[in-house]
């Protein structure tokens, strides 16, 4: 009996001493911000202060801080972390680049960031001057940044730091392509990110670290690749591919979390629409016992901060002038979103091809091709302001015109139908062209019936002959992997902004109608 009850009470001595020894985190995160500052629409693109006050906007700065000390409230023991693209997006972007973004995520108190592509959009500079201003650690471990001096002593591989007694390490991660997505300059050399990772992960385990949360801006598809053949990893919170997870939701790509052996992955779609809140458990020796949670839907029902409401308004007086400018008006909603212009023909991709091409077409140009990245939100019907399409292209691109084979052609058109499964930027939205692809064969060989417009008929095209191109300056200088336009001839990459050019044919058709007409054809 003695000894029973000795092994019982040591028995109830080690299970206490593990509930004991148990640690909670909460893990509130965002993503892809994209500058929206100001509330949006369900589209994703601008929302009018009378739809605001009526509960019909999301998102905005000021729903984000009231949300994110709502939320801290329920713990005792959280981090908030960003998923990178905090830049673009905006005339507030264009306007104040990096700043307003460190003052507002300064303001909701953030522990660290990682570096998304967009952070490079205006070089090295512009992030480091980001790097300077904000609160905290922003990380990237799969880069060579040794050789640029803007960088080298300002961003971070991975941190530790200190929450509820316990210390957590964490990784950036970015894309491995953003010389191609971005402008990082040639001292900024990108790499692997399960490699990476695990060169961190051992350091941070070694210093005697065994709670590791990667911020990753790779997307989805990398981020459960880096989960199953890392180790050591517990948490990758996503971004840059706008995935949306949810547990109860029937337009979610996964769960949430999407565990991935121990690891659970979040990610929160995009645009401050959505605040992502983990509860995390771990034992003693950092396995994840418990990982539960949901995206906080950022709607009407979250009361705005006043103060940061206000001075979001003080910000934006200065961009007002520019972007309250009605242009043009459409007969219905131009449908920009990111599913379909990354996948499909859509909407918006044969305006502004159609726009590109209208333009030059004097130049003895014949084809348009623009990247479904470059197209960044939807157009509402009615009135649409300039605001409005520069948020649908706010890269402040020029276009580009240029002469290539019809081989280098179709080239082209492979690269941009080779990673639809991973919803990148570089899908082909086409204007003088159609083609068809299929998604069944091997990327490189996916295309087939390519046909160029011959005055009112279609014929195939000569991979022998040569055409004449307008694209952006993004795209011509091999961005979103379209290298083979980079030795094209009779380049010119200096003509009008993307943007404005769009703004002037909508106001020649206005009111436009929007339209998709088959050029785009897929198996």
């Amino acid at each position: 009996m003695t000894h029973k009850f000795l092994a019982s009470v040591a028995a109830l001595a080690l299970t206490t001493g593990v509930a004991q020894a148990d640690y909670t985190l909460t893990i509130l995160h965002t993503n892809d911000f994209h500058a929206r500052f100001e509330p949006i629409s369900a589209f994703d693109s601008g929302c009018s202060e009378e739809d605001n006050q009526e509960g019909n906007c999301f998102g905005g700065s000021a729903r984000l801080v009231t949300a994110i000390n709502e939320a801290k409230a329920r713990t005792n023991n959280y981090i908030l972390v960003d998923g990178g693209d905090q830049f673009q997006g905006t005339l507030f972007y264009t306007y104040y680049k990096g700043a307003l973004a460190a003052e507002m995520m300064n303001k909701m108190g953030y522990d660290a960031m990682t570096v998304g592509n967009h952070e490079f959009d205006d070089g090295p500079e512009i992030l480091r001057g980001f790097v300077d201003t904000v609160n905290f650690p922003v990380l990237m471990s799969n880069a060579d940044y040794s050789g640029e001096a803007l960088l080298h002593e300002a961003v971070q591989k991975s941190v530790i730091i200190e929450r509820g007694g316990e210390r957590l390490g964490l990784i950036g991660l970015t894309p491995i392509d953003t010389d191609e997505l971005s402008s990082p300059g040639p001292n900024v050399v990108f790499t692997d990110p399960v490699g990476a990772v695990q060169a961190e992960v051992d350091k941070l385990t070694a210093e005697g670290v065994n709670k590791i949360i990667v911020l990753s801006h790779s997307g989805y598809l990398v981020d459960q690749r880096v989960a199953a053949e890392t180790t050591g990893v517990d948490v990758i919170v996503g971004g840059h591919d706008n995935t949306y997870l949810s547990n109860t939701s029937e337009d979610a790509k996964g769960p949430y979390p999407t565990m991935v052996n121990n690891t659970a992955i979040v990610q929160a779609y995009a645009y401050g629409k959505f605040l992502g809140e983990l509860n995390v458990t771990f034992d003693d020796d950092g396995n994840i016992v418990e990982a539960v949670g949901e995206p906080l839907t950022m709607d009407g029902q979250v009361m705005e901060d006043a103060d940061t409401k206000a001075r979001i308004a003080e910000a934006a007086a200065p961009l007002d002038e520019i972007r309250n400018e009605v242009v043009a008006e459409s007969a219905e909603a131009i449908n920009g979103e990111r599913d379909s212009c990354r996948a499909m023909e859509c909407q918006m991709g044969n305006l502004i091809a159609d726009a590109m091409l209208d333009r030059v077409k004097d130049q003895g140009i014949s084809i348009a091709i623009q990247n479904g990245g470059g197209v960044r939100a939807s157009i509402d019907a009615g009135e649409v302001t300039k605001g409005e399409v520069l948020t649908v292209l706010p890269f402040q691109n020029t276009l580009s015109t240029f002469f290539v084979s019809g081989q280098v052609m179709i080239d082209a058109l492979e690269n941009g139908v080779s990673q639809v499964e991973e919803g990148a930027g570089r899908f082909p939205q086409i204007a003088g062209l159609k083609f068809t692809w299929d998604a069944a064969a091997e990327p490189g060989s996916r295309v087939s019936d390519v046909m160029v417009a011959d005055g009112m008929d279609w014929k195939p095209i000569d991979p022998a002959a040569e055409y004449g191109v307008v694209s952006n300056n993004f795209v011509r200088n091999g961005g979103d992997g379209y290298s083979m336009f980079v030795n094209a001839s009779n380049v010119y990459d200096f003509g009008p902004d993307l943007a404005d050019v769009t703004a002037e044919y909508l106001a020649e058709r206005s009111p436009y109608t929007p339209y998709v007409d088959g050029r785009i054809s897929a198996k």
